[in-house]
């Protein structure tokens, strides 16, 4: 691959990457609901889901700051800061962001199937030992799950790009 190719990628990869973690964020946050006798839950009461906002925004907050040095290097084929560091930092930052990332991903669909297995089998109990009609527990629950699992296929994407971008700048690295 030649340099401009790698710039170009490396940039267009950064803003999708950027655009996945924010649309996982979104639909995350948006994650809540409440109940006929006005119960209300949110994402915020799962401590796996909190987690992976967290990794969420930061890897935004580090993709915003990444974009400015991969336009200009996408535009003039140089680094902006003319020594080694960028590309080292580059070659670690993005390691590290997506190993980051991968972590939020295993935590959202670790909570999301097993508490879907979990509250099936609780309402199952319930409902067996006379509780009465859990159907609309069971519904928003399921809902509330499913949109975890997919904040958290959302998360996903932005892991699998951002792995792509640092095996982009390995390959930055290398040339210098």
């Amino acid at each position: 691959m030649d340099t401009k190719s790698i710039a170009i990628s490396t940039l267009v990869l950064r803003i999708f990457v950027l655009l996945s973690l924010i649309a996982s964020a979104v639909v995350l946050v948006l994650d809540n609901y409440t109940l006929s006798d006005d119960i209300q839950f949110s994402f915020q009461q799962v401590i796996a889901y909190r987690y992976m906002l967290a990794t969420a925004v930061i890897g935004a907050a580090y993709s915003i700051v990444q974009l400015p040095f991969a336009i200009y290097y996408a535009s003039t084929e140089k680094q902006l800061i003319r020594n080694d560091f960028l590309p080292q930092f580059d070659f670690f930052a993005d390691k590290i962001m997506s190993l980051l990332l991968a972590s939020g991903v295993g935590a959202g669909y670790g909570v999301s199937f097993e508490l879907k297995r979990f509250v099936n089998a609780a309402i199952d109990a319930l409902e067996f030992f006379g509780a009465g009609d859990l159907s609309e527990q069971r519904s928003k629950d399921q809902q509330f799950l499913n949109k975890g699992i997919i904040a958290t296929s959302i998360l996903l994407l932005g892991c699998i790009l951002m792995i792509i971008v640092s095996l982009l700048s390995s390959i930055n690295r290398s040339r210098k």
